[in-house]
Parts: C-alpha cells; sequence; structure tokens
C-alpha cells in the first residue's frame, strides 16, 4: 500500500467520524425543536481543501447521508469535479459572475446554485441552462441583515423577483438562502435565521395560490460551521458546514 493510500483511509476514518457525529447532533436538534424542518441535508463545504481529502470525504459521507459538497469558486469546482466522479452532486454557494454560467453549468451533477442575487444573473442562467437543454434549480439569496458587504436580495425585493423568475423555462426556484452576520455568540443569529423562515412561509403560501410550475421553495439553505444548530432549530433544510469537517482553512 502507497503512502497517498494509506493517507486516503485515514482521512476517510477521520471524516466518517466528524460526519458522523454531525448527522446525530443534526437529527437530535431536529427533534428537539418545534421550527425544525422533517429532514435537514448536510453539505460539506470543501472550498480550499485539496481533491484528494474533498473525495475522501464524499467516499465516507455518501453512505452516512452527505448530501453533497459545495464549493464557493467556479474553477475550483470545475477542477475538483473532474477529479471526484462524475456521481457526486455539487453545490455552488458562492457570488456568481454571469461571465461565470457557462462554465458552471457544465460541471457534471451540478445539483444546486444557492446565490441566485439577480435579475441579469437570472436571465443568463436561463439562456445557458436552454442552450444545454437541462433545467437548473437555484436558491434565491436573500440579504435577511441588510449588510452591505454581502450580496442577496431585500426581503421587500423578493416577491417580485419570483414572479419574474417564474416566466423562466429553464429556471427552477427551490428555496431560498442566506448568510447570518457573523457573531461571537451563535444565538445572536436566531433573529436572521427566524426571519428566513417566515419569509420562506410567506412567499411559498403566495406561490402555492398561484401555482407557478418552477416555484416550490421547499428549501431554506442556512448555517454554517458557527451556526448551524440555531439554523437547524429555525428551520434550515440545509446547512454549509466547512470547518467542523474539513479543520480550519488554509488559504493560498
Amino acid at each position: 500500500m502507497t503512502e497517498q493510500e494509506q493517507m486516503q483511509i485515514q482521512a476517510e476514518q477521520e471524516f466518517a467520524e466528524r460526519l458522523g457525529q454531525l448527522l446525530r447532533e443534526i437529527a437530535e436538534l431536529r427533534e428537539a425543536s418545534p421550527h425544525a424542518a422533517s429532514q435537514v441535508k448536510l453539505l460539506a463545504v470543501s472550498k480550499t481543501v485539496e481533491a484528494w481529502r474533498a473525495a475522501a470525504c464524499w467516499q465516507a459521507g455518501q453512505p452516512l447521508g452527505l448530501a453533497g459538497l459545495a464549493e464557493n469558486k467556479v474553477q475550483e469546482l470545475r477542477q475538483k469535479s473532474e477529479f471526484l466522479p462524475q456521481t457526486t452532486p455539487w453545490h455552488f454557494i458562492g457570488h456568481l459572475q454571469t461571465n461565470k454560467v457557462k462554465q458552471l453549468l457544465a460541471t457534471p451533477r451540478l445539483r444546486l446554485l444557492h446565490s441566485l442575487d439577480s435579475w441579469h444573473l437570472a436571465v443568463e442562467l436561463e439562456k445557458q441552462a436552454e442552450a444545454r437543454g437541462l433545467p437548473l434549480d437555484c436558491l434565491v439569496e436573500v440579504n435577511v441583515a441588510a449588510e452591505g458587504s454581502k450580496f442577496g436580495l431585500a426581503p421587500t425585493e423578493l416577491w417580485d423577483f419570483l414572479q419574474s423568475c417564474a416566466a423562466l423555462s429553464h429556471v427552477n426556484i427551490r428555496g431560498l438562502m442566506t448568510v447570518a452576520p457573523a457573531v461571537e455568540q451563535p444565538e445572536q443569529a436566531r433573529p436572521v435565521f427566524a426571519e428566513m423562515r417566515s419569509l420562506r412561509d410567506k412567499m411559498q403560501q403566495r406561490a402555492e395560490k398561484v401555482a407557478y410550475s418552477n416555484l416550490s421553495l421547499q428549501e431554506l439553505s442556512m448555517g454554517m460551521s458557527n451556526d448551524y444548530r440555531v439554523a437547524v432549530e429555525e428551520g434550515a433544510t440545509m446547512v454549509r458546514i466547512g470547518s467542523r469537517i474539513f479543520g480550519a482553512r488554509i488559504y493560498r
């Protein structure tokens, strides 16, 4: 057995332990909270992580219930998608520029775009998805805390934007996403997550009345390594966890 193979096996064992612990904790939180969703998907955010470690994480996590891997840069996602099996489900969670859309949509098994944040981007996604003949599932990013440093629609803009997206034939809106402000105590993020759940519920009720075929809004992507517990308690259906799985980031 080569040194690399030994490292791979050891990494898979470590990831299996961490992921198993996280999934058990999420299940306990979900069962204990009255606002929790009936199902919560765990995404491993593999940004800046070597491709072989991302592969080890997916190998270990797939049988445990890991929902997929997530990246925030198109180039890094494409590079890793070429290294990992083509059956690996990928989620894109970063800000997406329109000139990167074509490259992103070429990713095998791109499961979900979490960061649709403008009409300009929606139009380009529709154009490129139509050219490929494949619909694209998206979440609309909402800047609930109105932070100037973050992307996303204001809550007051959301319904009009959703109605506009309903006219698109290759872009399916499956829910909402937010990034909570960086806070010292996770509990400080609770009002943001609670507001997101309330906003999603209101938008879902409106959407059900008009029955748009590409507008379902069942997903609520919120919560990261520092605040995922509160996010699960407040109704997240997806949590995006990186450092709790892979360790501290090493930025190059």
